[in-house]
This record gives structure tokens, C-alpha cells and sequence, in this order.
């Protein structure tokens, strides 16, 4: 019992000033997304074309689907068609190519896939057209084919680029 007792007091007197103070001064936030929902209340979001020299047809519909529920479940913005959204998301996927990494003895046993996007947001509230580029690369082994690698890198594809949007448009990275 007295083991319990100086548990709770340890925790008591060290880690909850520690919470309250990192909180209180600023340091970190709780807060995961950044809008003023007293001035933007809707979202148009276009569909992301795929723009790439090489073109994985799939890559589009998913990461635009992606993006949407993303957008939908975690703000409370209301998505629309119109183009007088307060908000208006496009873009296109500007890169998907594959590059060498590793190589060993004179054959390479490492491959990169680099996937682009360009995004273009445009607040309709305050006037202003922000445009971002952001790139993200996602390594295989050399002994796999491109499409062998987009199959088994399809799903972290789509839940890393959705994840850098989303951040990158509501978030104060």
C-alpha cells in the first residue's frame, strides 16, 4: 500500500506541474487543427488530376477521396460545389517517379518512388491564394518492379501525402 501512496505522490508532485507547465508557457499544444470557424464554414475541394510524367491511375481518385474524408472528419467545415466556398482546395500531382538509391557491386538494390503534389488553397475570405509543393519519397527494394512496389506502397502513399496536406493547409507546423 505504501508503494501506491508514493506512486500517486511522485506523480503528484513531479509530472503534473510538468504537464500544467508545458501547457500553460506555451511549449506545446493539444491543439491538432488551426481554423477560425466564425470565418470559414465551407470547403470546396477539386480533384487532385494526376500530372506526372508517369501516370499510376489509381494514385488520383484514391488521394482526392483521401483528402476529402480527411477534411470532413476532422474539421467542422462544411464541404460544398459551389465556387464561393470559403475555402477552395485543388491541385494536381506534379511528380511520381523512381530514382536508384543503393547500389552494390554494379546493380542496384535500392529504389526510390518520389511522389509530388502541388496544392493551391484559396481563402475567399481573406482574399489570398497560397500555392505548396510537397514531396515525399518511399523507398523499395530494387528486386521489386514499380508495380509490384506501388501495390505494396499504395496504402502509405495515400495516408502520407493525405496527412502532409491536411497539415499543411490546417495545422501550424
Amino acid at each position: 500500500m505504501t508503494k501506491r501512496i508514493t506512486a500517486l505522490l511522485l506523480f503528484t508532485l513531479i509530472i503534473s506541474p510538468l504537464v500544467i507547465g508545458l501547457q500553460s508557457c506555451g511549449v506545446y499544444s493539444f491543439k491538432d487543427v488551426s481554423i477560425d470557424y466564425n470565418k470559414i464554414k465551407t470547403i470546396k475541394i477539386g480533384f487532385f488530376e494526376n500530372k506526372a510524367r508517369y501516370i499510376n491511375p489509381q494514385l488520383s481518385p484514391l488521394l482526392t477521396d483521401k483528402v476529402q474524408q480527411k477534411i470532413v472528419s476532422q474539421t467542422k467545415l462544411t464541404r460544398t460545389n459551389n465556387d464561393d466556398a470559403n475555402i477552395q482546395l485543388s491541385g494536381f500531382i506534379s511528380d511520381y517517379s523512381v530514382s536508384t538509391t543503393a547500389i552494390s557491386s554494379t546493380q542496384a538494390t535500392g529504389n526510390r518512388l518520389n511522389v509530388g503534389v502541388h496544392l493551391i488553397v484559396k481563402n475567399n475570405v481573406d482574399n489570398k491564394t497560397e500555392e505548396y509543393d510537397i514531396t515525399r519519397n518511399f523507398d523499395f527494394s530494387a528486386n521489386k518492379s514499380l508495380q509490384e512496389a506501388e501495390i505494396s506502397l499504395q496504402d502509405e502513399i495515400i495516408r502520407t501525402m493525405t496527412d502532409e496536406i491536411f497539415n499543411r493547409i490546417f495545422s501550424n507546423w
